[in-house]
């Protein structure tokens, strides 16, 4: 999964981070950590809601990016812009979250980020993020065409979607070809069609 360390690998007793015996994963030393992440500008934190596939499949409950460019205000309107130009509910926000972040080190693009999310705010009243989503739409849709818009819609395709949480969360299994492809790895796992008779969908041949 993309994520970024919460810790200096080099903390002392790091190799107690984990116990085979029984599986459980002991909390950080969380004063070490808010030193390691107060260097930069923002950070962006939330948790994984229990049940979903990803809770399953993260080491932790809880989740966190550092922003160095971005406020954390500024990295939270850019995700909320992100659910509404890709609106997934299956998608948690850390995903989103990687839409801030990779839009933080695009140092090149940052002036038009940082106008763009002010523009947004001050058409939503101060705050996108905490606008109603009537409000959130009609304001993404105002600035279509317009240079953030286009950023941070193109940056959203890679964000979103190339990284192993949102293959998890979409139910993608990822590259086959390495593994013989997708022959014997789901080319017929179709479920939301009935399923066909025999002789209309044979058994692959394998050679």
């Amino acid at each position: 999964m993309r994520v970024i360390p919460i810790a200096p690998s080099g903390l002392a007793g790091a190799d107690a981070c984990s116990d085979e015996d029984n599986g459980q994963v002991p909390k950080l030393d969380l004063p070490l950590v808010r030193r390691e992440f107060l260097k930069g500008s923002g950070i962006l934190m939330g948790t994984i809601a229990a049940g979903s596939v990803l809770a399953a499949l993260a080491p932790s409950p809880v989740w966190a990016l550092e922003l160095k460019q971005l406020s954390e205000s500024e990295g939270q309107t850019l995700m909320a812009m992100g659910r509404v130009l890709y609106p997934h509910k299956k998608l948690p926000d850390a995903v989103y979250a990687l839409l801030a972040k990779d839009l933080d080190g695009k140092a090149d693009a940052l002036p038009v980020v940082k106008a763009g999310i002010a523009s947004l705010d001050q058409a939503t009243g101060g705050s996108f993020m905490k606008a109603p989503a009537a409000k959130k739409l009609a304001a993404v849709k105002a600035i279509e065409g317009t240079p953030f818009f286009n950023t941070v819609r193109g940056q959203c395709v890679t964000s979103l979607y190339d990284n192993d949480m949102a293959f998890a969360a979409l139910g993608y299994p990822g590259s086959a070809w390495e593994k013989g492809g997708y022959i014997t790895r789901g080319f017929q796992d179709l479920k939301w069609l009935p399923a066909p008779p025999q002789a209309a969908s044979p058994p692959p041949f394998l050679g």
